[in-house]
Protein backbone atom coordinates (compact mmCIF):
# COMPACT_ATOMS: atom_id res chain seq x y z
CA UNK A 1 0.00 0.00 0.00
CA UNK A 2 1.07 3.48 -0.99
CA UNK A 3 -0.04 6.16 1.49
CA UNK A 4 0.83 9.78 1.07
CA UNK A 5 -0.34 12.30 3.95
CA UNK A 6 0.16 16.03 3.81
CA UNK A 7 3.15 16.42 1.49
CA UNK A 8 4.44 19.51 0.23
CA UNK A 9 7.99 20.30 -1.76
CA UNK A 10 9.02 23.32 -2.68
CA UNK A 11 11.74 24.28 -4.96
CA UNK A 12 13.48 27.88 -4.33
CA UNK A 13 10.28 30.32 -3.64
CA UNK A 14 7.67 27.67 -5.96
CA UNK A 15 5.23 25.81 -4.43
CA UNK A 16 4.68 22.47 -6.56
CA UNK A 17 3.05 20.48 -4.32
CA UNK A 18 0.69 21.35 -1.53
CA UNK A 19 -0.92 19.28 1.14
CA UNK A 20 -1.43 16.76 -0.67
CA UNK A 21 -3.08 13.21 0.69
CA UNK A 22 -3.15 9.87 -1.22
CA UNK A 23 -3.88 6.22 -1.13
CA UNK A 24 -3.34 3.56 -3.47
CA UNK A 25 -4.07 -0.37 -1.88
CA UNK A 26 -3.43 -3.23 -3.26
CA UNK A 27 -5.10 -4.30 -6.41
CA UNK A 28 -5.73 -1.36 -7.04
CA UNK A 29 -4.72 1.25 -10.50
CA UNK A 30 -4.74 4.91 -9.87
CA UNK A 31 -3.55 7.65 -12.36
CA UNK A 32 -2.39 11.17 -11.35
CA UNK A 33 -3.47 13.16 -14.32
CA UNK A 34 -2.63 17.14 -15.06
CA UNK A 35 -1.20 19.50 -17.42
CA UNK A 36 2.32 19.70 -18.00
CA UNK A 37 3.94 21.85 -14.63
CA UNK A 38 1.09 20.33 -12.04
CA UNK A 39 3.35 18.66 -10.28
CA UNK A 40 2.88 14.81 -11.09
CA UNK A 41 6.46 13.53 -11.60
CA UNK A 42 7.73 15.26 -8.41
CA UNK A 43 4.97 13.75 -6.85
CA UNK A 44 5.91 9.90 -8.02
CA UNK A 45 10.00 11.36 -7.02
CA UNK A 46 8.54 12.15 -3.44
CA UNK A 47 7.07 8.73 -3.46
CA UNK A 48 10.02 6.96 -4.17
CA UNK A 49 12.51 8.68 -2.21
CA UNK A 50 14.00 10.53 -4.98
CA UNK A 51 12.87 13.55 -3.16
CA UNK A 52 12.66 14.61 0.17
CA UNK A 53 9.08 15.90 1.25
CA UNK A 54 9.84 19.92 2.96
CA UNK A 55 6.43 18.63 5.07
CA UNK A 56 3.93 15.68 5.35
CA UNK A 57 5.23 12.07 4.89
CA UNK A 58 4.81 9.27 2.44
CA UNK A 59 4.44 5.08 3.89
CA UNK A 60 4.47 1.82 2.31
CA UNK A 61 2.57 -1.02 4.02
CA UNK A 62 2.45 1.39 6.92
CA UNK A 63 6.66 2.01 7.35
CA UNK A 64 7.61 5.86 7.27
CA UNK A 65 9.84 5.96 3.95
CA UNK A 66 11.90 8.03 5.77
CA UNK A 67 12.61 4.74 8.02
CA UNK A 68 13.29 2.57 5.31
CA UNK A 69 16.62 1.91 3.74
CA UNK A 70 17.41 1.94 -0.15
CA UNK A 71 17.19 -1.82 -0.55
CA UNK A 72 14.30 -2.49 1.84
CA UNK A 73 12.50 0.67 -0.34
CA UNK A 74 13.26 -0.82 -4.12
CA UNK A 75 12.26 -4.42 -2.80
CA UNK A 76 8.51 -2.96 -2.05
CA UNK A 77 8.28 -0.68 -4.50
CA UNK A 78 9.74 -0.47 -8.47
CA UNK A 79 9.85 2.82 -10.37
CA UNK A 80 9.53 3.00 -14.54
CA UNK A 81 10.94 6.52 -15.28
CA UNK A 82 9.50 9.18 -18.17
CA UNK A 83 13.08 9.60 -19.24
CA UNK A 84 14.15 6.29 -21.02
CA UNK A 85 18.38 7.24 -21.18
CA UNK A 86 20.93 4.98 -19.74
CA UNK A 87 24.24 6.35 -19.77
CA UNK A 88 26.11 2.97 -20.02
CA UNK A 89 25.76 0.74 -23.13
CA UNK A 90 24.74 -2.35 -21.31
CA UNK A 91 22.77 -5.17 -22.83
CA UNK A 92 19.00 -5.21 -22.66
CA UNK A 93 19.05 -8.28 -20.32
CA UNK A 94 21.53 -6.61 -18.20
CA UNK A 95 19.38 -4.00 -17.48
CA UNK A 96 16.62 -6.51 -16.40
CA UNK A 97 18.91 -8.41 -14.05
CA UNK A 98 19.48 -5.02 -12.48
CA UNK A 99 16.13 -5.17 -10.97
CA UNK A 100 17.43 -8.33 -8.65
CA UNK A 101 20.05 -5.93 -7.12
CA UNK A 102 17.54 -4.98 -3.95
CA UNK A 103 17.47 -9.03 -3.18
CA UNK A 104 21.03 -10.27 -3.60
CA UNK A 105 23.44 -9.51 -0.68
CA UNK A 106 27.14 -8.10 -1.22
CA UNK A 107 27.97 -11.93 -1.12
CA UNK A 108 25.83 -14.35 -2.37
CA UNK A 109 25.66 -12.93 -6.14
CA UNK A 110 24.17 -17.03 -7.38
CA UNK A 111 22.15 -17.29 -10.19
CA UNK A 112 17.86 -16.53 -9.77
CA UNK A 113 17.74 -15.97 -13.16
CA UNK A 114 13.93 -17.00 -13.29
CA UNK A 115 12.26 -13.50 -12.33
CA UNK A 116 14.39 -12.22 -15.08
CA UNK A 117 12.92 -14.40 -17.61
CA UNK A 118 9.46 -13.97 -15.95
CA UNK A 119 9.94 -10.20 -16.90
CA UNK A 120 11.37 -10.85 -20.48
CA UNK A 121 8.35 -12.66 -21.15
CA UNK A 122 5.41 -10.94 -19.96
CA UNK A 123 6.64 -7.35 -21.43
CA UNK A 124 7.10 -9.23 -24.63
CA UNK A 125 10.75 -8.28 -24.56
CA UNK A 126 13.41 -11.69 -24.95
CA UNK A 127 14.24 -10.80 -28.52
CA UNK A 128 15.82 -7.47 -27.25
CA UNK A 129 17.75 -9.19 -24.76
CA UNK A 130 21.52 -9.13 -26.23
CA UNK A 131 21.10 -5.87 -28.25
CA UNK A 132 22.57 -2.68 -26.71
CA UNK A 133 20.26 -0.60 -24.89
CA UNK A 134 21.52 2.48 -26.66
CA UNK A 135 20.43 0.59 -30.18
CA UNK A 136 17.03 0.41 -29.02
CA UNK A 137 14.15 2.85 -29.82
CA UNK A 138 12.22 4.65 -26.98
CA UNK A 139 9.45 2.27 -26.86
CA UNK A 140 11.81 -0.64 -26.75
CA UNK A 141 13.64 0.62 -23.77
CA UNK A 142 10.53 1.89 -21.97
CA UNK A 143 9.78 -2.09 -21.88
CA UNK A 144 13.07 -2.59 -20.92
CA UNK A 145 12.84 -0.67 -17.91
CA UNK A 146 9.41 -1.71 -17.17
CA UNK A 147 11.04 -5.57 -16.90
CA UNK A 148 13.07 -4.20 -14.93
CA UNK A 149 10.56 -3.04 -12.58
CA UNK A 150 8.74 -6.70 -13.00
CA UNK A 151 12.21 -8.26 -12.22
CA UNK A 152 12.45 -6.66 -8.56
CA UNK A 153 9.19 -7.97 -7.52
CA UNK A 154 7.57 -5.57 -6.01
CA UNK A 155 4.47 -5.06 -3.87
CA UNK A 156 3.43 -1.72 -6.17
CA UNK A 157 4.80 0.07 -8.75
CA UNK A 158 5.12 3.75 -9.68
CA UNK A 159 5.03 4.36 -13.32
CA UNK A 160 5.45 8.12 -15.43
CA UNK A 161 4.23 8.23 -18.43
CA UNK A 162 4.59 4.49 -19.10
CA UNK A 163 3.06 5.02 -22.62
CA UNK A 164 4.66 8.02 -23.33
CA UNK A 165 7.55 6.63 -26.57
CA UNK A 166 4.77 3.79 -27.38
CA UNK A 167 3.16 2.93 -30.38
CA UNK A 168 -0.78 2.29 -30.09
CA UNK A 169 -0.06 -1.25 -29.79
CA UNK A 170 2.27 -1.01 -26.98
CA UNK A 171 0.39 1.65 -25.17
CA UNK A 172 -2.54 -0.81 -24.84
CA UNK A 173 -0.17 -4.17 -24.16
CA UNK A 174 1.92 -2.20 -21.40
CA UNK A 175 -1.11 -0.90 -19.85
CA UNK A 176 -3.00 -4.40 -20.08
CA UNK A 177 -0.23 -5.57 -18.29
CA UNK A 178 0.01 -3.73 -15.22
CA UNK A 179 -3.50 -3.85 -15.15
CA UNK A 180 -2.94 -7.59 -15.29
CA UNK A 181 -0.15 -7.16 -12.50
CA UNK A 182 -2.61 -5.32 -10.35
CA UNK A 183 -4.87 -8.11 -10.95
CA UNK A 184 -2.67 -10.37 -8.93
CA UNK A 185 -2.43 -8.20 -5.86
CA UNK A 186 -0.21 -5.26 -6.91
CA UNK A 187 -1.07 -1.56 -6.36
CA UNK A 188 0.16 0.59 -9.16
CA UNK A 189 0.70 4.37 -9.36
CA UNK A 190 1.07 5.80 -12.95
CA UNK A 191 1.54 9.63 -14.09
CA UNK A 192 -0.56 9.10 -17.37
CA UNK A 193 -0.95 12.03 -20.06
CA UNK A 194 -3.58 10.52 -21.99
CA UNK A 195 -6.82 11.09 -20.47
CA UNK A 196 -8.92 8.48 -22.33
CA UNK A 197 -6.00 5.29 -21.22
CA UNK A 198 -6.29 7.12 -17.78
CA UNK A 199 -9.99 6.58 -17.87
CA UNK A 200 -9.97 3.04 -19.55
CA UNK A 201 -7.23 1.63 -17.40
CA UNK A 202 -7.67 2.95 -14.20
CA UNK A 203 -9.97 2.18 -10.85
CA UNK A 204 -9.14 6.01 -9.88
CA UNK A 205 -8.24 9.17 -11.27
CA UNK A 206 -6.27 12.11 -9.27
CA UNK A 207 -6.44 15.68 -11.28
CA UNK A 208 -3.46 17.47 -10.15
CA UNK A 209 -3.66 20.91 -10.99
CA UNK A 210 -1.00 23.80 -9.96
CA UNK A 211 0.45 20.97 -7.16
CA UNK A 212 -2.80 20.86 -5.23
CA UNK A 213 -5.59 17.69 -6.07
CA UNK A 214 -8.27 19.44 -7.74
CA UNK A 215 -10.60 15.87 -8.03
CA UNK A 216 -10.17 12.42 -7.21
CA UNK A 217 -12.52 9.47 -7.67
CA UNK A 218 -13.91 7.57 -10.48
CA UNK A 219 -12.73 8.43 -14.40
CA UNK A 220 -16.84 9.65 -14.60
CA UNK A 221 -16.82 11.58 -11.84
CA UNK A 222 -13.30 13.37 -12.38
CA UNK A 223 -13.39 13.98 -16.13
CA UNK A 224 -16.08 16.78 -16.49
CA UNK A 225 -16.02 19.58 -18.82
CA UNK A 226 -16.05 22.34 -16.22
CA UNK A 227 -12.78 20.83 -14.19
CA UNK A 228 -10.91 20.16 -17.41
CA UNK A 229 -11.92 23.48 -18.79
CA UNK A 230 -10.23 24.80 -15.32
CA UNK A 231 -6.89 22.49 -15.32
CA UNK A 232 -6.03 22.47 -19.01
CA UNK A 233 -7.23 25.82 -19.89
CA UNK A 234 -9.04 24.49 -22.97
CA UNK A 235 -12.50 24.12 -23.87
CA UNK A 236 -13.56 19.86 -24.30
CA UNK A 237 -16.37 17.68 -24.49
CA UNK A 238 -16.79 14.34 -22.65
CA UNK A 239 -18.37 12.00 -24.17
CA UNK A 240 -19.03 7.87 -23.67
CA UNK A 241 -17.08 5.37 -25.47
CA UNK A 242 -19.57 3.22 -26.58
CA UNK A 243 -16.84 0.44 -27.58
CA UNK A 244 -14.98 1.10 -24.30
CA UNK A 245 -17.44 2.38 -22.11
CA UNK A 246 -15.62 4.25 -20.38
CA UNK A 247 -15.22 8.53 -20.71
CA UNK A 248 -13.53 9.93 -23.89
CA UNK A 249 -12.25 13.28 -24.18
CA UNK A 250 -12.17 15.59 -27.02
CA UNK A 251 -10.44 19.29 -26.86
CA UNK A 252 -12.32 21.99 -29.15
CA UNK A 253 -10.63 24.21 -31.24
CA UNK A 254 -12.54 27.88 -30.60
CA UNK A 255 -15.17 27.68 -32.82
CA UNK A 256 -16.17 30.59 -35.39
CA UNK A 257 -19.63 32.50 -34.76
CA UNK A 258 -21.75 32.19 -37.71
CA UNK A 259 -25.32 34.07 -37.15
CA UNK A 260 -27.37 30.83 -38.84
CA UNK A 261 -29.66 27.69 -37.32
CA UNK A 262 -29.59 24.30 -37.87
CA UNK A 263 -31.75 21.55 -36.60
CA UNK A 264 -30.44 17.89 -36.77
CA UNK A 265 -33.24 15.25 -37.14
CA UNK A 266 -32.09 11.77 -36.39
CA UNK A 267 -29.77 10.46 -33.83
CA UNK A 268 -27.44 7.49 -33.30
CA UNK A 269 -23.79 7.59 -35.47
CA UNK A 270 -24.70 9.86 -38.26
CA UNK A 271 -26.44 12.11 -35.27
CA UNK A 272 -23.41 12.36 -33.80
CA UNK A 273 -21.36 13.19 -36.98
CA UNK A 274 -23.35 16.06 -38.15
CA UNK A 275 -23.71 17.81 -34.78
CA UNK A 276 -20.43 17.25 -34.13
CA UNK A 277 -19.24 18.81 -37.89
CA UNK A 278 -21.72 21.69 -37.47
CA UNK A 279 -20.84 22.72 -33.83
CA UNK A 280 -17.59 23.49 -34.54
CA UNK A 281 -18.59 24.72 -37.56
CA UNK A 282 -20.14 27.84 -35.39
CA UNK A 283 -23.57 27.27 -36.32
CA UNK A 284 -26.54 27.20 -33.46
CA UNK A 285 -27.57 23.72 -33.26
CA UNK A 286 -30.78 22.32 -32.52
CA UNK A 287 -31.22 18.08 -32.49
CA UNK A 288 -34.05 16.12 -32.28
CA UNK A 289 -35.76 14.23 -31.79
CA UNK A 290 -34.00 11.42 -30.60
CA UNK A 291 -34.26 8.30 -28.56
CA UNK A 292 -33.16 8.75 -24.61
CA UNK A 293 -30.29 7.95 -24.12
CA UNK A 294 -28.68 8.03 -27.34
CA UNK A 295 -24.87 8.59 -28.43
CA UNK A 296 -26.27 12.27 -29.70
CA UNK A 297 -28.04 13.10 -26.90
CA UNK A 298 -25.58 12.46 -24.56
CA UNK A 299 -23.03 14.66 -27.52
CA UNK A 300 -25.36 17.45 -26.56
CA UNK A 301 -25.45 17.30 -23.45
CA UNK A 302 -21.87 18.32 -23.26
CA UNK A 303 -21.82 20.89 -25.34
CA UNK A 304 -24.95 22.32 -24.05
CA UNK A 305 -27.02 22.14 -27.15
CA UNK A 306 -30.78 21.67 -26.98
CA UNK A 307 -31.93 18.09 -27.73
CA UNK A 308 -35.42 16.89 -27.43
CA UNK A 309 -35.24 13.38 -26.46
CA UNK A 310 -38.57 10.65 -26.58
CA UNK A 311 -38.66 7.24 -25.24
CA UNK A 312 -37.42 4.43 -27.46
CA UNK A 313 -39.33 2.58 -29.43
CA UNK A 314 -42.29 5.01 -29.28
CA UNK A 315 -43.63 7.42 -31.59
CA UNK A 316 -42.37 10.91 -30.08
CA UNK A 317 -45.64 12.72 -30.13
CA UNK A 318 -44.87 15.22 -27.62
CA UNK A 319 -40.81 15.67 -28.64
CA UNK A 320 -41.91 15.99 -32.05
CA UNK A 321 -44.28 18.99 -31.52
CA UNK A 322 -41.14 20.51 -29.83
CA UNK A 323 -38.12 19.44 -32.66
CA UNK A 324 -40.78 20.71 -35.32
CA UNK A 325 -41.10 23.99 -34.05
CA UNK A 326 -37.06 24.27 -33.34
CA UNK A 327 -37.10 23.05 -37.21
CA UNK A 328 -39.49 25.54 -38.52
CA UNK A 329 -37.50 28.11 -37.01
CA UNK A 330 -34.52 26.89 -38.03
CA UNK A 331 -32.56 28.70 -41.39
CA UNK A 332 -32.40 24.56 -42.69
CA UNK A 333 -32.71 21.31 -41.32
CA UNK A 334 -30.23 18.55 -41.41
CA UNK A 335 -31.98 15.06 -42.02
CA UNK A 336 -29.68 12.01 -40.78
CA UNK A 337 -30.59 8.25 -41.45
CA UNK A 338 -30.17 8.13 -38.04
CA UNK A 339 -33.39 7.14 -35.00
CA UNK A 340 -36.14 9.79 -35.61
CA UNK A 341 -35.29 11.96 -38.21
CA UNK A 342 -38.42 10.32 -40.41
CA UNK A 343 -40.92 11.95 -38.35
CA UNK A 344 -39.11 15.54 -38.62
CA UNK A 345 -38.63 14.65 -42.15
CA UNK A 346 -42.44 14.07 -43.11
CA UNK A 347 -43.40 17.09 -40.74
CA UNK A 348 -41.15 19.85 -42.65
CA UNK A 349 -40.86 18.41 -45.92
CA UNK A 350 -41.48 21.96 -47.41
CA UNK A 351 -38.17 22.96 -45.54
CA UNK A 352 -35.34 23.08 -46.87
CA UNK A 353 -32.98 20.30 -45.91
CA UNK A 354 -29.78 18.59 -46.21
CA UNK A 355 -29.91 14.81 -46.14
CA UNK A 356 -27.03 12.51 -44.88
CA UNK A 357 -27.30 8.98 -46.08
CA UNK A 358 -24.54 7.02 -43.71
CA UNK A 359 -25.15 4.49 -45.71
CA UNK A 360 -23.80 5.28 -48.89
CA UNK A 361 -21.13 7.15 -47.21
CA UNK A 362 -22.16 10.28 -48.81
CA UNK A 363 -24.14 13.54 -47.72
CA UNK A 364 -26.54 14.38 -50.13
CA UNK A 365 -28.77 17.96 -51.00
CA UNK A 366 -32.68 17.55 -51.43
CA UNK A 367 -31.88 18.58 -55.03
CA UNK A 368 -29.63 15.96 -55.98
CA UNK A 369 -26.40 16.53 -55.68
CA UNK A 370 -24.01 14.82 -53.80
CA UNK A 371 -20.64 15.14 -52.32
CA UNK A 372 -18.31 13.33 -49.90
CA UNK A 373 -19.71 12.44 -46.43
CA UNK A 374 -17.03 14.02 -44.16
CA UNK A 375 -17.86 17.87 -42.03
CA UNK A 376 -16.31 20.03 -44.16
CA UNK A 377 -19.15 18.62 -46.82
CA UNK A 378 -21.52 18.61 -44.81
CA UNK A 379 -20.94 21.98 -43.60
CA UNK A 380 -20.60 23.46 -46.96
CA UNK A 381 -23.73 21.71 -48.35
CA UNK A 382 -25.78 23.78 -45.13
CA UNK A 383 -23.58 27.22 -46.26
CA UNK A 384 -25.51 26.58 -50.29
CA UNK A 385 -28.70 25.67 -48.53
CA UNK A 386 -28.86 29.19 -46.47
CA UNK A 387 -27.05 31.49 -49.33
CA UNK A 388 -24.09 32.16 -46.31
CA UNK A 389 -21.53 33.14 -49.07
CA UNK A 390 -19.03 32.64 -46.31
CA UNK A 391 -15.77 30.80 -47.26
CA UNK A 392 -15.43 27.42 -45.68
CA UNK A 393 -12.08 26.51 -47.01
CA UNK A 394 -10.78 26.75 -43.34
CA UNK A 395 -13.31 24.04 -42.01
CA UNK A 396 -10.34 21.33 -42.76
CA UNK A 397 -8.43 23.25 -40.25
CA UNK A 398 -10.92 24.06 -37.46
CA UNK A 399 -10.89 20.30 -36.38
CA UNK A 400 -12.02 18.78 -32.84
CA UNK A 401 -8.73 16.62 -31.95
CA UNK A 402 -8.31 14.20 -29.09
Amino acid sequence: MIRVDGVARTFGDVSVLDDIDLRVDPGEFVAVVGPNGAGKTTLLRTINGLLDPDEGEVALDGDRLSDLSSRAVSRRLATVPQDTHVGFSFRAEEIIEMGRTPHRSRLDWSDDGEPVEAALERTETTHLRDRRVDDLSGGERQRVLLARALAQEPDALLLDEPTASLDINHQIRVLNLVADLVEEGRAALAAIHDLDLAARFCDRLVLLYDGTIAARGRPETVLRDSRLADAFDTETAVTHNPVTGTPTVAALSERPDRDSHVHVAGGGKPGVAAVRSLWRAGFEVTVGPVPTGDAAGELCQQLGIEVTTAPAFQRPDDALEEAVANARKADTVVVTDGPGSQFVAEATETSAQVRTDARKSVAARVDGGQVDDSGVALVTAVLDQIGDGSDSSHLGKNTLHK
